[in-house]
Formats: C-alpha cells, sequence, structure tokens
C-alpha cells in the first residue's frame, strides 16, 4: 500500500491540524524568495483597489514612485535599491507598480492576498516578484518587515487597518521609526480625527508627529529623501 509521507499529504496540508505549518510555510518561503531576490528595503504604498486610473490619487501615486524609482537607481547600487511594496493588485497598488515600471520594473514587489472577489497580481509586478498570501497578518508582518518608509493614499478598511497597525507599531516602539506620509490631506482630515484622540488624552500630542499630510509626489518625495538618509 502506497501511503503518502505527512509532508506530502495534501488531505493533512490543508487540514485544520496543519494550520501551523502553512503558517510557517508562508514566513519561510517568503523569506527565502525575497533572499534570493535580494530585496531587503522598501517604500511601502498603501491605498484603494477601488480608485480608477482616471483619478488623481492614481496618478499621483504612479508619478510619486517613479519618483522614488529613478532616485534609488542614482542613488544606490541594486542590492541596496528601495524597492515599491504594496499589495500587488489594482487601483493604488497598480499605480504605484506602472509608476515605478516607467524606470525598473524589478523595483516592484507585490504582496497579494487570496480573496474571494481580488487580488490577481497587476500586470506590472513581474511574476517572480509577486507573493500570495492566504493569512493577512502573514502578509502584514512583511509588509512591516520591508518598509523603511510608508506612504498611505486614500482607502477604506483595509487601507485603515494597514495604517493603523503601522502606527501601532511605531507608537509602541515594536517596529522602527520611519516617514510615514498621509497622502491628501483634506481626505485624511475628513476621515480621521487624530487630533481629537489627542484632546481626549487617548493618544500623546506627540503621537502627531508619527505621520505627516502630504499632497503632491514632490512633497513627498522630499519627505522620502530626508528619511531614507542611507
Amino acid at each position: 500500500m502506497n501511503v503518502p509521507k505527512s509532508y506530502l499529504n495534501p488531505e493533512f496540508l490543508k487540514s485544520a491540524e496543519a494550520r501551523t505549518v502553512r503558517i510557517l510555510c508562508e514566513y519561510l518561503d517568503t523569506e527565502r524568495r525575497l533572499r534570493n531576490l535580494r530585496i531587503q528595503r522598501g517604500v511601502i504604498l498603501f491605498g484603494s483597489a477601488r480608485l480608477p486610473p482616471e483619478s488623481p490619487s492614481y496618478r499621483d501615486a504612479a508619478d510619486l514612485a517613479e519618483l522614488i524609482a529613478r532616485w534609488t537607481c542614482e542613488r544606490h547600487v541594486p542590492d541596496e535599491r528601495y524597492h515599491i511594496v504594496t499589495g500587488g493588485g489594482p487601483g493604488i497598488m497598480q499605480a504605484a507598480h506602472q509608476g515605478a515600471a516607467r524606470v525598473d520594473p524589478a523595483l516592484n514587489l507585490g504582496l497579494n492576498i487570496s480573496l474571494p472577489h481580488e487580488e490577481q497580481a497587476n500586470p506590472y509586478v513581474l511574476p517572480e516578484r509577486a507573493v500570495v498570501f492566504h493569512y493577512f497578518f502573514m502578509r502584514k508582518f512583511w509588509f512591516l518587515n520591508l518598509a523603511h518608509a510608508a506612504v498611505i493614499f486614500p482607502g477604506g478598511f483595509g487601507t485603515l487597518d494597514e495604517l493603523f497597525e503601522l502606527l501601532t507599531l511605531t507608537q509602541t516602539g515594536k517596529s522602527s521609526p520611519m516617514t510615514i506620509l498621509l497622502y491628501d490631506r483634506e481626505f485624511w482630515t475628513e476621515v480621521l480625527n487624530f487630533e481629537a484622540l489627542a484632546r481626549r488624552g487617548l493618544i500623546k500630542r506627540q503621537d502627531l508627529d508619527l505621520f505627516v499630510y502630504v499632497d503632491t509626489p514632490e512633497q513627498a518625495m522630499a519627505h522620502l529623501q530626508r528619511g531614507l538618509t542611507v
């Protein structure tokens, strides 16, 4: 009788008992792939998957990513370049990769998630530079592991989740301090009243210094260049 070994048994690997094995696979395989690709540093761009190419935020995300790509190609040797890291899907994610691809598509890294209605990797992410996760928390771990700076464009629940995780980890010292830019002041001040949190004593007033509002690709790039000193 041909009985499969446990690590070759699909029934076991898809079972509830093997969940920790699957989680570990998502960690170790991503670590291996990033090491082989020599990707060590990233600028993270978060934002809505629903924004179309004609939206101002889409155009600005593409232009900002192009500025970052040109800057890092001029300033850094290949192994030390900053990669444009997004969730790899449509909307702002596609815009960022589209902009970076104008310079070098190898600077793009897409950390996708398998969802019922999305996400397939957008066409500007090379297949070998797309990672597909099942577990949200493991995907967010790798975002933060690579992040040396982050730009958050307008978005919905997913973008807000990513923003608050980033702010919480930097506030508590679990993540190294980094430049965090909220793109489109009008949007963010309408959606989130950070000032009210400070006024009510729910955050310290200095926590408002964890992020900066920006409104143009050039303004964002100036902050990134000051923050990404290496």
